[in-house]
């Protein structure tokens, strides 16, 4: 039997994959009215391009990337602009976005691919082919993309691995697109393995997704292009697509405490992102849709659909037969890691992987005193002591909490899982690194 690769640490929630991992992607119909947010990303909101009257194109820039760290944003449907100003995002907050009535016509920009020609151009003309079509990590980071693959000249590049683990339950988009459209993302992989000048490429797999598993090993078997990939087959455990555990468990390499990937001589990029660069070098496409997986108790017809940025989650919803009278809980991705939302007429958005909708809620359970039985030590990805760390914050003590490596926290959840006592340990990290920004941005401005 084959090596299966894995790591130390994370817990095994129930996979819940059963009611989409085999449903086909379907395209959802454009919305009459999109909103599209000018803040999709990690790093500085897009500028706006566009004002209230203007005429835009599907695939147009409306908002062109303001910083360093910030990426592009495009129009997902033909129309007239009615609106730039701040709407309800995802995260809970107003941020400005263009709203844009959709004329139906479906009329689009003009692309401009490399097509086959990406093979004999510059590592830095194809950065740049990606950078303004506003990729960014689609596996919930939406980290822009062209930024994560120019490290410095100081940090070589070696190893390339794409994460196909979509390890949280319930979510199979990454499922569906990599048996669906897999020579696009294996393609989108090679293209980046250019541009870092890399020896290896991973293509990172959990064990659940078998279907998804033969595909890739067809294509890497049967077709030159892509003989320089190598198939790992992960073990099914979460957070097994965590950037840090996928290079443990597929390298072997650890990433230094407070560093990034790069200092492993490491590249992570997920699934899908693969495919948008595909998307972006080979048809010239920009990011203005991608595969949501809309699942969960209270949805009557669960669906793997692409869905264009800027559709209302209650329209999609609504297309997947759900019944709102028994709806108590939105998720925007998955329910590890995911947003809970509010307000059901935000827009799906670049890093929206799933709509999970549950007819329940788990009511706030009663915690009690940590006994130190080393249950979050041992699901820790991280391999931290949340214990001690939770403690440090809860006794105002950030500087300790620091001290034993705070900021290494990935906030995934799994020690609060693995927790008899019922502790909200993660909720403990997330206001200690809230209160760790909180004293820089002081110190900045004092």
């Amino acid at each position: 039997m084959p090596k299966k690769f894995t790591f130390k640490g994370g817990v095994h929630p129930s996979h819940s994959k059963s009611q989409t991992e085999q449903l086909r992607t379907e395209r959802f119909d454009a919305p009459s009215k999109v909103v599209i947010p000018l803040s999709q990303h990690i790093g500085a909101p897009a500028l706006a391009l566009v004002k209230q009257g203007e005429r835009v194109l599907v695939g147009q820039a409306i908002g062109e990337a303001a910083g360093a760290v910030s990426a592009a944003v495009h129009s997902s449907v033909a129309g007239t602009v009615t609106a730039v100003k701040p709407l309800p995002h995802p995260s809970g907050r107003d941020v400005l976005a263009v709203e844009i009535e959709n004329d139906g016509s479906n009329e689009a920009a003009r692309f401009e691919p490399f097509g086959r020609s990406w093979r004999d151009a510059a590592p830095g003309e194809i950065l740049q082919k990606i950078a303004e079509c506003g990729i960014v990590g689609l596996g919930g980071a939406s980290f822009p993309t062209h930024v994560k693959l120019s490290p410095p000249t100081s940090k070589p590049i070696d190893t390339l691995i794409i994460n196909g683990a979509e390890c949280e339950p319930y979510l199979t988009s990454d499922h569906r697109l990599m048996v669906e459209y897999c020579k696009d993302f294996l393609v989108g992989a090679i293209i980046m393995r250019k541009i870092l000048h890399a020896k290896d490429i991973y293509i990172g797999i959990e064990d659940n997704k078998p279907d998804a598993i033969a595909e890739v090993a067809k294509l890497i078997s049967n077709d030159e292009r892509f003989t320089a990939i190598k198939l790992a087959v992960l073990k099914s455990k979460y957070p097994q697509g965590g950037e840090k555990q996928l290079i443990t468990a597929i390298t072997g390499r650890k990433v230094p405490s407070g560093g990034l990937p790069m200092d492993a001589g490491c590249d992570v990029q997920n699934a899908g992102t693969a495919a948008a660069v595909y998307d972006a070098i080979a048809k010239g496409l920009p990011l203005y849709e991608r595969i949501v997986t809309v699942t969960g108790p209270a949805v009557k017809s669960p669906k793997n659909l692409i869905v264009k940025i800027g559709t209302q989650v209650r329209a999609v919803l609504e297309a997947c037969d759900t019944d709102f009278s028994l709806v108590k809980k939105v998720i925007m991705g998955g329910p590890m890691m995911g947003l809970t939302l509010s307000n059901l007429d935000v827009p799906v958005i670049k890093s929206a992987s799933g709509i999970l909708v549950y007819d329940k809620t788990t009511p706030a359970e009663k915690s009690y005193p940590c006994i130190n039985c080393g249950f979050c030590v041992s699901a820790c990805p991280a391999r931290l002591i949340p214990s001690r760390i939770a403690k440090f914050i809860g006794k105002n003590l950030i500087d300790d909490a620091v001290e034993w490596d705070l900021m290494d926290c990935m906030e995934c959840g799994a020690c609060s899982y693995n927790c008899p006592s019922k502790i909200n340990l993660v909720h403990y990290f997330k206001l200690g690194k809230y209160t760790v920004h909180a004293k820089k941005r002081a110190a900045q401005t004092a």
